[in-house]
């Protein structure tokens, strides 16, 4: 049985950029009401007026709210006030996140703890707001976006690949306890998306992680968003935008260990070709853009 998203009340976190503001776009172009959260009111009043362009009807509501999701206070309050203004979302979609790239051994462990907060923590401080709603009213559906690097080590995305594993096994939890409470979740593995986070990552990834992703070509924003509103509405747990997301994660989920071969041979193959070059994450100051 698939969802109708029509007449559906929607809450996009990091939905003024990216890919955030592309799944927020196509749940309004299918009818949903959308509410957008993000830190930067500037961003956010932008991406409200793209969003109303797409809808299909006036009487979709389209709103905004200022918020960091690392901050769990800020988080309960902003959110529990939406929830008694504007009531419970049918759909939740934690979409906001960061992501800087380095070596291991180079990574400062601030960039560790702010990925945590970000990606997973963020994750788990909206969720455990809206969910008791959802569970109250017997209906809902969360959608986590985790990454193509949350099921597969991928080189140069130590401090990221981890809250971006954190949040695929976080999101395996809830879809166990949540289902026999009519609450539905969806975990998204997308591949590089063409957006601003994209290009911020390029100036600090080694040379072998630019060989490695040098060899595929980023997906736009709104083919990634389709490929998620329509995995939700077929209400799939499990969802790979894309052809390389899905021929990597069911070489690691169903052909065991096959795809570690594979990926070492491609890292041996970077690595030969491009040793003689410096490692950009050596020379770039690690500093950090701010979370959508």
């Amino acid at each position: 049985m698939t969802m109708d998203i029509n007449g559906k009340l929607a809450l996009v976190t990091g939905g003024s950029r990216g890919i955030g503001l592309a799944i927020s776009k196509e749940l309004a172009a299918r009818g949903a009401s959308v509410w957008i959260a993000a830190r930067d009111p500037d961003r956010l009043a932008l991406a409200r007026r793209q969003i109303e362009e797409v809808r299909r009807s006036d009487r979709q509501a389209v709103g905004t709210l200022t918020l960091d999701v690392a901050d769990a206070a800020q988080a309960t309050s902003v959110l529990g006030a939406f929830t008694t203004e504007t009531g419970v979302p049918d759909l939740l979609v934690n979409c906001a996140g960061v992501a800087q790239p380095g070596r291991f051994e180079e990574l400062d462990l601030e960039i560790f703890r702010w990925m945590m907060e970000v990606n997973y923590f963020g994750t788990v401080h909206v969720t455990k707001v809206i969910v008791p709603g959802m569970i109250a009213r017997g209906s809902g559906h969360i959608v986590n976006i985790s990454s193509i690097a949350g099921f597969l080590g991928v080189y140069g995305y130590s401090a990221y690949g981890a809250s971006k594993f954190a949040v695929a096994g976080l999101s395996d939890v809830l879809r166990a306890e949540m289902k026999p409470l009519g609450v539905g979740v969806s975990v998204v593995f997308p591949p590089d998306t063409d957006t601003e986070q994209l290009a911020y990552e390029s100036q600090f990834k080694p040379a072998i992680t630019k060989a490695l992703s040098g060899t595929t070509k980023a997906l736009s924003p709104e083919k990634v968003a389709r490929s998620i509103v329509d995995g939700v509405m077929r209400r799939r747990y499990l969802i790979t935008p894309g052809t390389e997301g899905s021929i990597f994660f069911r070489g690691q989920n169903l052909l065991g260990g096959l795809v570690y071969p594979l990926m070492d041979l491609m890292i041996s193959r970077a690595w030969k070709s491009t040793r003689s070059l410096p490692e950009s994450s050596a020379v770039v100051e690690q500093v950090k853009d701010p979370a959508p």
